[in-house]
């Protein structure tokens, strides 16, 4: 094959929504034709339910209805399908019966035909079934919207799943894609500025993230790079990929065992904690999030597992997206200033992040932000959840000039997923009862310069130590069961007696004398807070550890200095 053969290739497989708009140009009737279709097939549903309403027959007709609206997604194909898939994590929106069938669209597809998916095996590996594997499952194991996946073992004894894209998949995306962003470009106009605006762009990201999911050697990239980013937490298993055996339409990766995240009864015959399985769940994902900036933009449960002995398994890793740099830093700010109350800094990492434009003027909004997220830090803070934020803040668009880039529109779809998954195992979740530990422990560790300096962003304002913040702040990570007070103490000790740390020093000082008075009652409170976690052995072993890191240091810089004496010497 050509290199110029190879590079049409490549760009065949990147989502192109003028080559697209180009080719349907041409072909209307073919745009037409699947337009009817699915105008038709929504329209006949929504009388259906309104001859439900008119015969007073609702409840008779829930169940037939819900396996209706499953069918008609499942017909018009892979992108309504997508549409389902999320809609069937989200038990707080969607009713019963309903989410019953919905959660059939994970991996409970019609497959397509057993022959062809072999031929697609033989044909991309180049080389027989036989020759690859010494056994390989006669049926799939699981059909999802963009492939099919057959249980199998290799020569050498790994057991694998092998995933088989559909056929003809490129032709019936192209088209849908075409149709949304007509209905987007058509529809912008109609809806408020900030509702309309980057609905085209919300589309071709969309798009984006489905053509790389249809390439499968772009697939086996993301889950080597997410692996990377979760190899030092033995809390996350991700497959590894066998690349011998991978290409553009057919991947081979590591089986895993696990259940299915909304199979609560299997997960506690199983002897794990549900509890524990949404900690993991949300911790990782915001992980993703806050410090390796890369995340899984579709965790529906099809695609998570809890393992036998306890950790989360991830697969399918074709919908990724990277968070920049910047965008990552202000995320964990916009955080800070939530958890500081300082709705001004807030409203200024919105205009960072492109919710905002950068000539609003934030005055107006600064008292609507502190009315709906006020309620977020406060003592009532197990009331509030993402779902929460976000239907007001759909009602605070009409308001302000707040828009969804695009970019973010995978992130909160990502976040609500999540949260849907945690109600599936406990309606009474709220995810910021998770996530609050999670960032407060993050800030009181301080593994990086950027996080201790967002410490002290919490710890000081106005020039003054919050001593009540370093309370509320212990107080969460408390709740994290994963947080131990004593090694944070420590590296708190170790950055106070840093160069680094030689503000903090001078700032804690001042603290502790201002107003011309010794503040035991704050420090008081604080003891009372941390001392059962202070055991008198355990701070022995760590007193111990610190005096010996001490000691190497000392050497370390007295070394250098004794070694210099030697040439002198030697002159002498």
């Amino acid at each position: 094959m050509s290199s110029q053969t190879l590079t049409q290739d490549r760009k065949q497989l990147r989502y192109d929504p003028q080559a697209i708009a180009r080719h349907y140009r041409y072909r209307p009737w073919l745009a037409w034709t699947r337009a009817l279709k699915i105008v038709g097939g929504f329209a006949k549903f929504v009388f259906s339910l309104k001859w439900d309403e008119w015969q007073d027959r609702v409840e008779q007709n829930q169940t037939k209805r819900a396996v209706q609206l499953r069918q008609l997604l499942t017909r018009l194909g892979p992108t309504f399908i997508k549409v389902g898939q999320a809609l069937s994590t989200r038990p707080d929106l969607i009713r019963k019966d309903f989410l019953e069938e919905l959660v059939k669209l994970q991996d409970q597809l019609p497959p397509f035909d057993n022959t062809t998916a072999r031929r697609i095996i033989e044909m991309e590996l180049d080389r027989s079934i036989e020759e690859i594997f010494s056994e390989l499952s006669p049926q799939p194991v699981a059909a999802a919207s963009l492939g099919q996946v057959y249980r199998g073992k290799l020569h050498s004894g790994e057991e694998v799943a092998v995933k088989v894209q559909r056929p003809n998949l490129r032709p019936i995306l192209n088209l849908d894609l075409y149709l949304m962003r007509w209905a987007a470009n058509w529809l912008s106009p109609w809806l408020p500025l900030n509702l309309g605006h980057d609905l085209t762009l919300i589309v071709d990201e969309f798009g984006t993230k489905l053509f790389e999911e249809i390439d499968y050697l772009n697939e086996g990239r993301n889950a080597e790079k997410f692996a990377t980013n979760f190899r030092n937490d033995p809390q996350v298993k991700v497959p590894a990929i066998y690349w011998r055996y991978t290409s553009v339409r057919v991947l081979t990766l590591e089986w895993l065992n696990g259940f299915k995240l909304n199979d609560t009864k299997t997960i506690r015959a199983a002897g794990l904690d549900p509890e524990e399985i949404i900690r993991i769940c949300v911790t990782s994902g915001l992980q993703q999030l806050l410090e390796h900036g890369f995340f899984h933009a579709d965790p529906h449960p099809g695609n998570l597992f809890a393992m036998p002995d306890g950790k989360m398994g991830y697969i399918d890793f074709g919908m990724m997206d990277q968070l920049d740099e910047t965008s990552k830093e202000t995320l964990v700010d916009a955080v800070v200033h939530l958890i500081n109350q300082d709705y001004n800094d807030l409203a200024k990492d919105y205009v960072k992040l492109g919710f905002l434009t950068p000539d609003t003027d934030i005055r107006p909004i600064v008292p609507a932000l502190e009315m709906l997220l006020g309620n977020a830090i406060n003592q009532n803070v197990g009331d509030f959840n993402f779902k929460t934020i976000t239907d007001q803040f759909s009602e605070l668009m009409y308001d302000y000039p707040f828009r969804v880039p695009a970019k973010f529109a995978l992130i909160i779809r990502s976040l609500v997923t999540q949260e849907g998954i945690a109600l599936s195992l406990n309606h009474n979740f709220k995810i910021v009862e998770v996530a609050y530990p999670y960032v407060a422990r993050r800030l009181l560790t301080g593994e990086s310069p950027q996080l201790r300096r967002r410490l002290l962003n919490i710890l000081f304002k106005d020039g003054k130590f919050q001593w009540q913040r370093l309370e509320n702040l212990i107080s969460i990570a408390r709740t994290d069961s994963s947080f131990d007070v004593l090694p944070t103490a420590r590296l708190g000790i170790q950055y106070l007696l840093s160069e680094e740390g030689k503000f903090l020093r001078r700032q804690l000082v001042l603290a502790l004398t201002e107003d011309d008075r010794l503040h035991t009652e704050e420090v008081q409170r604080l003891w009372e807070l941390v001392k059962d976690d202070l055991q008198p052995n355990r701070l022995l072993d760590v007193a111990i550890g610190m005096l010996t890191e001490l000691s190497r240091e000392r050497a370390a810089a007295i070394l250098p200095q004794a070694t210099s004496l030697f040439p002198v010497a030697q002159k002498q």
